[in-house]
């Protein structure tokens, strides 16, 4: 509860004595290029195999001569959609982001720049941590949209090669009683998750002392804990929503 405590606080204290507006739009175009642009190619690829392996063991288990094949790409669609691209991206997401946030912050403190910024009369939560917590906000949906989309690029290819589901049958199957409101509710899933990454990554690094052996530490800590807001959150979003 301590550490809950100081959590809150530490979020709370982003928000007052802010620089002027100018100033974040910089920072966060800078932090939204390093967070986005730098794991697109890591969501690429972990997305396309996910797909091409989830419609491969989707297949393998559908043998009942009375379930049609574009069942196949229908249990892909939704499950990509709703779960592995919200979810386990934000894992991948998490190990990736999450580790060099508080990774980067964690060595600010202890080259005590962080102090030199508050000696100087800025607000060092408020410089350092919000901009990257509002550019993973704005950069993870959209690392979730080309995700579930390459998940299915990724089924489809591997569906058609493997000769278990035809290309026109997969393309129906994605069609076929779709359900808008998964798309709304895989994104409401991905800003929570790119929040909680971002800021409990920060907290970690932020509040990091010792040396570069604490550093480390604290980037372990800030994945770890990241991962299981993440799960808690996915339950409890689930459960309120669907």
């Amino acid at each position: 509860m301590r550490s809950f405590g100081r959590f809150i606080i530490f979020i709370q204290t982003m928000l007052v004595r802010r620089e002027s507006f100018s100033t974040y739009v910089k920072l966060i175009i800078e932090e939204t290029i390093k967070i986005g642009v730098n794991t697109v190619f890591l969501v690429a690829i972990v997305s396309t195999f996910i797909g091409a392996v989830t419609t491969l063991q989707t297949a393998y288990n559908l043998v009942s001569p009375f379930i049609p094949s574009y069942v196949i790409s229908m249990v892909v669609r939704d499950m990509t959609v709703l779960e592995l691209a919200p979810t386990v991206m934000a894992i991948v997401y998490a190990g990736k982001v999450g580790s060099n946030i508080a990774g980067e912050l964690g060595t600010m403190r202890i080259t005590e720049q962080v102090d030199a910024l508050e000696v100087m009369g800025i607000n060092a939560t408020s410089y350092l941590v919000l901009p990257k917590i509002i550019a993973s906000i704005i950069a993870y949906p959209m690392l979730v949209v080309i995700s579930a989309f390459l998940s299915l690029v990724g089924g489809y290819i591997a569906g058609s090669l493997a000769g278990v589901i035809t290309p026109t049958e997969f393309v129906y199957g994605i069609r076929y009683e779709f359900i808008e409101f998964n798309i709304t509710f895989a994104l409401t899933k991905a800003y929570v998750f790119a929040f909680l990454v971002a800021a409990i990554s920060a907290y970690k690094g932020f509040y990091t002392k010792g040396g570069a052996l604490e550093v480390g530490v604290a980037s372990t800590a800030a994945v770890t804990n990241s991962c299981i807001a993440i799960l808690c959150a996915d339950f409890l979003l689930t459960k309120l929503m669907l």
